[in-house]
C-alpha cells in the first residue's frame, strides 16, 4: 500500500466519487471537490444523508452513482470506512483513497490485500497536477524528509 505508482494510478482516475462528502461549507472535502474540478477530474459526492450539499447532487451508495468511477476518496468518519470501503469493492472500484483522518485499523488491513489499489495516510491535492499552493509545500517538506512512498 502507498506506492508512487498506485498515486499515480489513482490521479491518472478522471471520474471519483468522493464518499462520505460533508455539509460543513469549509470541509475538506468541498474545498477537495473544488480543486479537483479545477484539475479537470468530474466528482460525484457519495453521502447517504444528503439528497445535496451546496445545490449538488447526492447519491446515498457508490451503487447509485449514474455511472461507474475509476476510484473513490473515502473521506468518512473512521467508523464508517471499513463499510464504505467494502461497498466500493463489491462495485468494483479498482482505485480507492483513504484521506488522511479517515483512517481506521479495520479499513487499512482490508486494505492490506495485495489485489487493491488503495493509498492512504496521504493528502490527494499533494498528487492531483497541477499542486499548488500550500499542498505544493506540503509535498516539499515530505520530500525532503523522505515522507513520500517510492
Amino acid at each position: 500500500m502507498n506506492t508512487r505508482q498506485d498515486i499515480e494510478d489513482f490521479v491518472s482516475q478522471k471520474t471519483l466519487a468522493l464518499v462520505g462528502i460533508s455539509r460543513a461549507r469549509q470541509s475538506f472535502g468541498l474545498i477537495a471537490a473544488r480543486e479537483l474540478r479545477k484539475k479537470g477530474y468530474r466528482i460525484f459526492f457519495v453521502n447517504p444523508f444528503a439528497d445535496n450539499i451546496r445545490g449538488e447532487k447526492c447519491y446515498p451508495r457508490i451503487a447509485a452513482l449514474p455511472e461507474k468511477v475509476g476510484g473513490a476518496l473515502f473521506l468518512t468518519s473512521p467508523q464508517a470506512t471499513e463499510s464504505a470501503l467494502r461497498e466500493a469493492i463489491q462495485e468494483g472500484v479498482q482505485h480507492l483513497w483513504i484521506q488522511q483522518g479517515a483512517e481506521s485499523k479495520e479499513a487499512l488491513a482490508l486494505c492490506s490485500d495485495d489485489r487493491l489499489r488503495a493509498v492512504s495516510g496521504h493528502c490527494i491535492l499533494m498528487f492531483a497536477e497541477p499542486v499548488t499552493s500550500f499542498h505544493r509545500f506540503h509535498r516539499f517538506l515530505k520530500s525532503m524528509f523522505g515522507g513520500l512512498p517510492k
